[in-house]
């Protein structure tokens, strides 16, 4: 694509992603819960990187106004970040009052500073007790987490305007049951597919709650609701097999189609149900479940971006865990890689989304709610003035605003743009091994804040509303 300047509409707006378990710290503090990261972090803090677990955060807490202040002199008008389900109830499902506190300083906080809050109820920091009890297999666990979502709205339904359900469902039944990346290491696709499909289940009830407390009068007229995941379009080989094809299908169904069908038509896709079932997969289903899942439909969607997915044909039924693969890896020659995260570069997937979505589901509003690169050892990228200089950051970010906005002028709903993370924050268990900030977090200096290079860029950005 030509380098050209490109406009993106007066009403677009741009922000900023992050997450209450990644920035918040303070896991002991105020009767918090422990939830799963916290828990991980006390059995083998070795698994994460520089052995810096849970309790790091990047210092949100204390520094909650200086952040949403530097936000906001980037030209940033919004902010999603999660309430954290273990800070928020107890162990009996009744509002914590530390916790109930520590949300209605941080929204009245964002407010003075003129910044619009998302929020998010859901980011992989399920509490350790109710894990413990079965987890997302459980259906009294998906009924608790309606109750936690019920008690949300409720209480904050007056100072919130944008509501969502789950950030990224799809990566829990990978990371925690597929991959057995996560703790507590499972490696058993029935169960994945089990959590996956009562996550489903947990949204649609989420958005049940919603409804009706916004029918009662607890939330602001105009608010909305939504669900964010991470979606990945799948590709293969120029001149593809039927099966190659069949693994782009069956890909495209279990990790983008499957919530895709759920947020606007309120049914998962049959195909992929199908599929699963020929394999020996049954989700556990019950005669109710339909009119749960019909309830599942949003006022609106957050789409993660980060890479594509290249796939094709699985050279076996299944991997040396007794996996079901429905495809292999596909190394494409041409493919631009982020060395430091293993994720390849691809802007334009980012418009091949854009206009999938404006084809097959035309009623669909959505925004970018995370788009972001990771990279390791920033500090090696310093000047002489102590300053990170990012170009490839700005190269990044410019390329998909483009093809995004190239997407806008072809019909595509996107309202607006969330970068992950402005600040450097934690990131699970590679901890601040890959940094995505505008803005530097100095883990040496008591987590001071300093600008990267790219932090003049975005400004331009965000307050002229031109790409170039």
């Amino acid at each position: 694509m030509a380098q050209q300047t490109y406009r993106l509409p007066d009403d677009f707006f741009f922000g900023a992603a992050m997450s209450g378990p990644q920035t918040e710290g303070h896991w002991r503090s105020g009767d918090k819960l422990e939830n799963l990261w916290d828990t991980w972090s006390n059995l083998r803090i070795e698994d994460f990187h520089n052995r810096i677990g849970s309790y790091g955060g990047n210092d949100f807490t204390n520094r909650r106004h200086e952040d949403l202040v530097s936000l906001k002199s980037l030209g940033l008008d919004s902010v999603r970040t999660s309430i954290q389900w273990s800070r928020l109830l107890d162990q009996d499902g009744n509002i914590n009052p530390a916790g109930e506190q520590y949300y209605h300083d941080l929204f009245a906080d964002a407010r003075e500073v003129g910044i619009e809050i998302f929020v998010n109820l859901y980011h992989f920091d399920m509490p350790t007790y109710l894990f413990r009890r079965g987890g997302w297999e459980n259906r009294e666990v998906v009924e608790a987490y309606a109750h936690y979502a019920s008690k949300a709205f409720r209480t904050f339904g007056k100072e919130v305007h944008y509501w969502f359900t789950f950030n990224e469902p799809i990566v829990e039944p990978e990371q925690r049951y597929t991959s057995g990346y996560w703790y507590p290491f499972i490696k058993d696709y029935a169960r994945a597919c089990a959590v996956q499909y009562n996550i489903s289940l947990a949204h649609a009830l989420a958005v049940r709650e919603y409804r009706a407390a916004k029918e009662e009068g607890y939330l602001h007229d105009s608010s909305r609701i939504g669900l964010i995941n991470c979606f990945t379009p799948p590709y293969t080989h120029k001149n593809p097999s039927k099966a190659d094809l069949e693994a782009v299908r069956m890909t495209d169904g279990v990790s983008n189609r499957w919530w895709l069908d759920l947020v606007t038509k309120g049914e998962l896709p049959q195909d992929v149900i199908d599929a699963l079932n020929s394999r020996g997969i049954e989700l556990p289903t019950r005669p109710e479940d339909k009119y749960i899942l019909a309830d599942g439909k949003v006022d609106w969607l957050g789409c993660n971006y980060y890479h594509p997915e290249r796939v094709q044909a699985p050279a076996s039924d299944t991997d040396e865990n007794g996996i079901p693969k429905f495809a292999d890896p596909y190394v494409w020659p041409e493919a631009e890689m982020n060395t430091s995260r293993g994720w390849e570069i691809y802007p334009k997937g980012l418009y091949d989304l854009a206009c999938k979505f404006r084809n097959e589901y035309p009623d669909l509003e959505w925004f970018v709610s995370e788009n972001g690169m990771g990279v390791e050892r920033e500090d090696l990228k310093k000047d002489k003035n102590g300053v990170i200089q990012d170009d490839y950051r700005i190269d990044f970010v410019r390329r998909h605003l483009e093809w995004l906005a190239r997407a806008i002028q072809e019909g595509a709903k996107c309202r607006g743009y969330h970068y992950w993370a402005v600040i450097d924050n934690w990131s699970w268990n590679h901890a601040f091994k890959n940094r995505y900030g505008f803005v530097e977090v100095d883990l040496e200096d008591n987590y001071r804040r300093r600008p990267k290079k790219s932090a003049a860029w975005l400004k331009k950005v965000a307050t002229t509303h031109m790409v170039e």
